[in-house]
């Protein structure tokens, strides 16, 4: 049977939602995340048990289900409805294991496929209708243990019922077994109707009001059976004058309340005809009519989809919770490797670097004797001094280099590591980043790292080697550093880097690191000129930078990728936007003018 329906509004909005739903991600331990996860696979069960095939079917039959507290005899009732044993009533809780659903034979392909509740596998317990030579006080049997009940659901055709109508009996809300709550839960909301059975003695119990309410903040339509009353004058008024006032202080006055009093049963387990005759002429009427029950649907489900464009809106806040607390650690990381690039570009700027062994082999290049008594003159001199040693022994400014290749290393793996424990720090100090961390160890550098480096820092040092010498493609230019030697050139080139972020002024003399640099930026002047010297001093400066932050970044990158193995999933914002679509969708189902020209 097809179950489309042209008059049906469009389902763009549910299948949205339910891609959304399907795609939201709660992975950080925070507040309520627990609570969404559960209200996830609640909508996305609404989505399909009910609202989905409801939507597309107005005119399908209307599914009534029966539910209620352990003990309600709510069994006894849908036994005596029927006028067969199909659920199994006794005092050995829990009763309900399998859901059943009676319908009329000629209403069978609408429950014998996964219109609604896709989630159970059909079982058919043949006809319900009572056979000769059968015994018809024997219980259907139930299936064994909890996760049976979750899992099945057994079709009863019966002419008992009439064709338009379906009752489903549902195992019990406060039932012992858990999977049974969930699965009483689960089939209450996919009724379009809720038959609710409690008694005399328990009406006002806190887990049958819990249900109702969530029935009233959706707006379903259900009726109500105070079973079980005693057959005394006046105590029937009583009760029900009490309990409508408590069904009215929760929205449901208009609720129809059938009141059973308590009877003899008889031998086959079954209520006096006359007991359940009031409910069983509500449930005939509802079978002759079809415009009741679309009404009853249609409020029903436009109820069900504002619930569900709450529930969207409660996702989103969950998600976004999510949302800051992954933008919250991954800031923690970009803050702890950004504070150890700033110090490692303070220690390149502030001639720290140039100190100790580098100072050393810098001097065995250019020599120290003339460079405090005077720069401006000595500059000749000390270029002739390079010249000769240079001549004679070139090793002094490779020495040079390796000793600035070393000094930067080792305040790269120092300032990288600080970062790494920063980091890890930061993450400990919280739930979700403690689940991040567990079984992991962030902060350890890898063994690679300060081959990498070297790397780096040498890859750099060639860069820098190729800016002298296309700086130096003309003559008279090429002349001089022929005559001192690229690398010399080169590492006056990197003591200027490493001495200040600020071009050095001339004649700045304070410090042996800073004359160093000083005497650097002479001797690339003369061969350059004084704006070619900013500018390859900012080009292998901005080179070095680079090379820093991808071999930096690489150590940052493992909290990220860590953080990046629990995926984002669906936004607070898309989910936003699908409960607005929701809630446009429910106000038009529960217009009464459409309602009524859907209804015909």
């Amino acid at each position: 049977m097809t179950t489309d329906d042209p008059s049906a509004p469009d389902p763009t909005a549910l299948d949205a939602l339910a891609d959304d739903l399907r795609g939201v991600r709660l992975p950080f331990p925070l507040d309520g995340a627990q609570e969404g996860r559960g209200d996830v696979d609640a909508a996305l069960s609404q989505l399909a048990d009910h609202v989905r095939p409801r939507l597309e079917s107005l005119h399908a039959p209307l599914l009534v289900v029966i539910g209620g507290s352990t003990g309600a005899g709510k069994s006894t009732l849908v036994n005596s409805l029927v006028g067969r044993a199909v659920s199994r009533a006794g005092a050995i809780r829990p009763t309900t294991r399998r859901p059943v659903l009676m319908h009329h034979p000629e209403d069978a392909a609408w429950f014998e496929g996964p219109r609604i509740l896709p989630g159970l596998a059909r079982v058919s317990e043949g006809s319900a209708d009572a056979v000769a030579g059968a015994d018809a006080s024997a219980p259907v049997p139930a299936a064994a243990g909890d996760e049976a009940a979750a899992t099945s659901l057994a079709l009863a055709p019966s002419t008992a019922i009439g064709r338009g109508i379906a009752l489903l009996d549902a195992p019990d809300i406060d039932s012992v077994s858990s999977g049974n709550r969930e699965l009483a839960r689960q089939l209450l909301r996919a009724a379009d109707l809720w038959l609710f059975v409690t008694t005399a003695n328990r009406y006002a119990d806190a887990v049958p009001w819990e249900v109702l309410r969530t029935a009233a903040a959706r707006d379903v339509t259900v009726a109500v059976v105070m079973n079980r009353i005693p057959p005394r004058p006046g105590v029937a008024e009583e009760l029900a004058a009490d309990l409508r006032t408590l069904l009215a202080a929760d929205g449901l006055e208009d609720s129809p309340l059938f009141l059973v009093e308590e009877s003899a049963l008889d031998a086959d387990g079954m209520l006096p005809p006359a007991a359940s005759a009031e409910i069983r002429g509500f449930i005939d009427d509802l079978a002759r009519d079809s415009v009741s029950r679309v009404v009853i649907a249609r409020r029903t489900l436009a109820g069900a989809i504002g619930a569900l464009a709450v529930s969207a809106r409660q996702i989103a806040e969950q998600v976004a919770a999510q949302e800051e607390q992954r933008a919250r650690l991954g800031e923690e990381v970009a803050v702890a490797f950004a504070a150890a690039r700033e110090r490692i570009d303070q220690v390149m700027g502030d001639g720290s670097l140039l100190r100790g062994e580098v100072l050393a082999r810098w001097q065995d290049v250019v020599g120290t004797g003339e460079l405090i008594r005077g720069l401006e003159t000595a500059v000749g001199r000390v270029r002739d001094r390079v010249v000769r040693m240079l001549r004679s022994e070139p090793a002094p400014a490779i020495a040079a280099e390796n000793a600035l290749e070393s000094g930067l290393v080792q305040v790269v793996l120092d300032e990288t590591g600080r970062a790494a424990e920063q980091a890890e720090a930061a993450w400990r100090a919280t739930a979700s980043g403690r689940m991040l961390l567990e079984g992991r160890d962030l902060a350890r550098l890898p063994d690679d790292l300060a081959a990498r480096a070297s790397a780096a820092v040498r890859a750099w040092q060639g860069d820098v080697l190729e800016l002298v010498r296309a700086e130096g493609a003309d003559r008279r230019a090429k002349a001089r550093i022929l005559s001192l030697g690229v690398n010399a050139v080169g590492v006056a080139l990197m003591v200027v880097v490493f001495a200040s972020t600020a071009f050095i002024p001339t004649g700045l003399e304070v410090g042996a690191g800073a004359a160093t640099a000083v005497l650097g930026q002479k001797l690339l002047e003369t061969i350059f000129g004084d704006e070619a010297v900013r500018r390859l001093a900012r080009t292998a400066r901005e080179s070095l930078a680079s090379r820093l932050d991808e071999l930096i970044g690489s150590r940052a990158e493992v909290f990220r990728d860590r953080l990046a193995e629990e995926p984002a999933g669906t936004g607070a914002e898309q989910l936003r936007t699908d409960a607005a679509r929701l809630e446009a969708l429910a106000a038009r189902l529960g217009d009464p003018r459409t309602s009524q020209g859907e209804s015909r």
